[in-house]
């Protein structure tokens, strides 16, 4: 829905993560990196006032039936669900990427930044890779789209949607 401040709030907590995460991560030591990675966790707390998604609506039974982190099911959910709801959002990604300065504009280089910096922090690409397999497809769909996150993803996904963005989270199917 309709909320400029908490957008605003949104992207200028993804430009301060693209700037210091990697610093936080790589240097435990690096105060200001981690101060500033506090004020985006909290920037990201205010944000969630204008809603979740699919992702957290993927990672919340996901965690609940293989005892995986969330954060890390986030993480690794994140560019699945960015394609599955690319019709939705290829607008705002591409003055997001701006505002960013990524070198290339657009979906396609928000998508590979998000690919490059989870490699960088050493996120696994798939669900496979912390051992969650596509055996309960079904349930995991069933229990996404009745969670309460699913009601702020751009696109209503049915549960065979679901289905096939946790298939493709397991196989690495981009």
């Amino acid at each position: 829905f309709y909320h400029p401040m908490a957008t605003g709030i949104a992207i200028e907590g993804i430009r301060l993560v693209q700037e210091f995460l990697p610093r936080a991560v790589s240097d435990g030591n690096d105060i200001e990196a981690r101060t500033q990675m506090l004020v985006c966790s909290s920037m990201g707390a205010t944000a969630f006032q204008k809603g979740l998604g699919a992702m957290h609506a993927l990672a919340h039974p996901l965690g609940a039936l293989y005892n995986a982190h969330h954060g890390t099911l986030n993480a690794i959910l994140m560019p699945y669900v960015l394609k599955a709801n690319r019709s939705e959002i290829e607008l705002q990604i591409e003055r997001l990427t701006r505002y960013m300065q990524l070198e290339e504009t657009g979906f396609d280089a928000f998508l590979q930044w998000i690919l490059d910096i989870r490699k960088q922090l050493a996120i696994p690409h798939t669900l496979a890779n912390i051992d969650i397999d596509g055996t309960q497809a079904k349930t995991v769909a069933k229990m996404a789209v009745e969670d309460p996150s699913s009601g702020g993803n751009p696109i209503q996904f049915t549960k065979e949607e679901y289905q096939q963005i946790f298939i493709n989270a397991v196989q690495g199917n981009l």
